[in-house]
């Protein structure tokens, strides 16, 4: 039997690797041979020497250099659903047709040697120099308010933001001069199992949580008799953390009763607009509508469904849309009506002209019991889950649970499954953030079973994923922002800009080598910056120390003493320019941020709120109430909100208001 570390190397995967105290770990063969069995054969030795994919930024280039080409001559063909071009060579160059849109296609090279024909296939990507950049007519320096839908509290919503707050929120922007509204990832969970909250593990990155659509606002909607409803929903409104067990029971027997509705008595209309929404998406949504049947009728993860349906079948689905058909077009239906609300969302922020619109986050990986890892598991590796290796935070590793692409098959598809996962969040947003940014070069892979200091990383087309991305961004009118914090490799950041790719940065993390927090000036101009993030304490809960408290009641390392945060008060007072103890305040802070050049200034609304709860606290899920907090202050208030207004009044004298109105 081949080597491992041979067959591992082949793929990627790296047989040891230097970790964050300096050391050389060297990866046991044992975690090895399960990584090369999840992640499918490696290419042979031949095959390995020349490139999967071959990237071109189009600034007038007209040719490709074929690397590892050895045999001559060479007859080469683009292909798309047709041929696009072909021709012959004795060079390891192909000439590119001028009119040759921007665009991933085959190139087959033919190669006639002694030996016969030798036939390759590889990815020509065709792109831009750079992802979008924005509006040319938008501020140069902007700012956006971010929310946790969820959170958001309104006179008329269900314990639970919906679509419906969006387009307050949206409105809200607009009047405070803001570029546009930040939001927590709004992919599809387990809505049977809502309590599952986080939306970074989600069940898919292709379609929408059914929590956030205001069923009230369906045509359809007709509300059930007696005043039970009405009462549940008056009782959720006054919670300060979202019921997600009571909220998602209320909204699926609502759209149930919607679902019969438009059965029944539906408007020509309506149903035209249902089909074409089906169309649009195609065997995705038949499939995920399926899922979700599938998954309320077997118990447990799909690999331990009864055989027939532990793969996405055709012809089996097929069979169940016959025989379930009211219940698979249910969730159709209910996708139809979240894509409908958030759509409108978008337009809305078209129509009032605001420079960004959405700004959206796009998690790192998926549930491996999910969606995605059930209909698509050859782009997704499945027995393997993604994390981090130790470090002097985390001693032992994270396992973040997750399942992530494999990058061999994302080669060999051509990364349409990356590129779809894009477009499912591009075509609502202006811009869209991605989580853990780094996974584009590579990803820490840890056997199921296996402890997470014992993983190791994989290596992946950094550039190709670079070069799709920057496409994708084109094609969406959309700007990316890279998660890029931590220790990344050297030049990394630099790749980033290369193409376009904004940066995140934190000010809790900017600080000096003397302890003290950047000026402003030091902040990168194609950046997002912002104060803190859903991982960390709100500006009040840092100020007061409350994080601290809360992780040293919940027996967490907090990482820092009372000391040494007091020194960062300090630290942090001095960087404002502020003077006395209780002088520190947010909007000091949010003055300071909006003098740095970077394009984009994220405020999160509870800083302006004075909120002293923090969203997440990462190594809990049962221990504190993670994603689960709603603002103290109704959606309706939030205009007149002295906090809000001062901050409004700040973004406007630093020049980053929008001129939008």
């Amino acid at each position: 039997m081949e080597d491992v570390v041979k067959s591992a190397a082949r793929l990627g995967l790296q047989s040891e690797y230097w970790n964050a105290f300096g050391e050389l770990r060297a990866v046991s063969p044992d975690v090895l041979r399960k990584l090369v069995d999840a992640l499918g054969p490696a290419p042979d030795a031949a095959a390995q020497a020349r490139p999967r994919s071959i990237v071109v930024r189009r600034e007038g280039q007209g040719e490709v250099q074929l690397q590892g080409a050895d045999a001559f001559p060479l007859h080469w063909q683009i292909l798309a659903d047709r041929t696009i071009a072909e021709g012959d060579s004795s060079a390891p160059v192909v000439v590119l047709p001028r009119d040759l849109a921007n665009g991933v296609f085959h190139l087959h090279v033919t190669a006639r040697t002694a030996a016969g024909d030798r036939k390759d296939d590889v990815s020509l990507i065709l792109a831009p120099t750079q992802a979008y950049q924005g509006n040319a007519t938008a501020p140069r320096r902007m700012w956006a308010l971010a929310v946790q839908l969820y959170g958001i509290r309104s006179r008329r919503n269900w314990g639970h933001g919906d679509f419906s707050d969006l387009l307050g929120l949206i409105d809200l922007a607009v009047d405070l001069g803001a570029s546009g509204i930040g939001l927590n990832p709004l992919h599809a969970l387990f809505d049977d199992r809502a309590e599952l909250a986080s939306p970074y593990s989600p069940n898919t990155r292709l379609f929408l949580n059914p929590l956030y659509v205001d069923v009230e606002a369906l045509p359809e909607f007709s509300a059930p008799q007696g005043a039970s409803l009405r009462t549940e929903v008056e009782n959720l409104r006054r919670h300060s953390l979202v019921d997600y067990g009571a909220v998602a029971r209320l909204k699926t027997l609502a759209l149930r009763l919607a679902h019969e509705n438009f059965r029944r008595s539906a408007s020509e209309q309506r149903r035209a607009a249902f089909h074409r929404f089906r169309d649009d998406r195609g065997s995705t949504l038949a499939r995920f509508a399926c899922f979700e049947v599938l998954r309320r009728k077997f118990p447990g993860p799909w690999w331990e469904w009864p055989h027939e349906w532990r793969t996405a079948d055709e012809q089996a689905l097929a069979r169940l849309r016959a025989d379930e058909e009211t219940a698979v077009q249910f969730f159709e239906f209910v996708q139809w009506a979240a894509h409908e609300q958030l759509d409108r969302c978008r337009a809305r922020c078209e129509a009032r002209g605001l420079p960004i619109g959405l700004y959206l986050d796009v998690a790192v990986g998926v549930r491996s019991d999910g969606f995605d890892a059930w209909c698509d598991q050859e782009a997704i590796v499945s027995g393997v889950a993604i994390g981090a290796p130790p470090d002097e935070l985390n001693r032992s590793g994270q396992n973040w649970g997750l399942a992530a692409f494999n990058p061999i098959a994302l080669e060999r598809r051509q990364f349409e499954p990356f590129r779809r996962m894009l477009r499912a969040s591009m075509h609502y947003a202006g811009a869209v953030r991605l989580d853990h940014v780094l996974g584009l070069q590579r990803l820490y892979l840890i056997p199921d079973g296996v402890p997470a200091s014992d993983g190791t990383y994989i290596r992946c087309p950094f550039e190709a994923l670079l070069a799709v991305t920057a496409l994708t961004s084109a094609e969406e009118n959309c700007i990316v922002i890279g998660e890029d914090l931590g220790t990344v490799p050297e030049n990394f950041r630099e790749t980033l800009a290369s193409w376009g790719v904004w940066s995140y940065q934190v000010t809790l993390f900017e600080r000096t080598a003397g302890g003290g927090f950047s000026p402003p000036q030091s902040y990168r101009e194609q950046a997002l910056v912002t104060f803190a993030t859903h991982d960390l304490p709100t500006f009040a809960a840092w100020r007061e120390q409350r994080d601290l408290a809360v992780k040293q009641a919940l027996a967490i390392d907090p990482g820092e003493s009372t000391q040494q945060r007091e020194s960062a008060h300090d630290a942090l007072r001095q960087s404002v320019g502020e003077r006395g103890p209780e002088a520190l305040g947010f909007a000091s802070v949010a003055r300071h941020l909006a003098d740095a050049p970077s394009r984009l200034l994220v405020i999160s609304v509870e800083d302006p709120l004075d909120v002293r709860e923090q969203i997440n606290v990462p190594g809990t899920i049962d221990e504190y109430p993670n994603w689960r907090h709603r603002l103290p202050v109704e959606l309706e208030d939030l205009r007149s909100h002295p906090g809000v207004m001062r901050i409004s009044e700040i973004m406007r004298s630093a020049g980053r208001s929008s001129s939008s109105g």
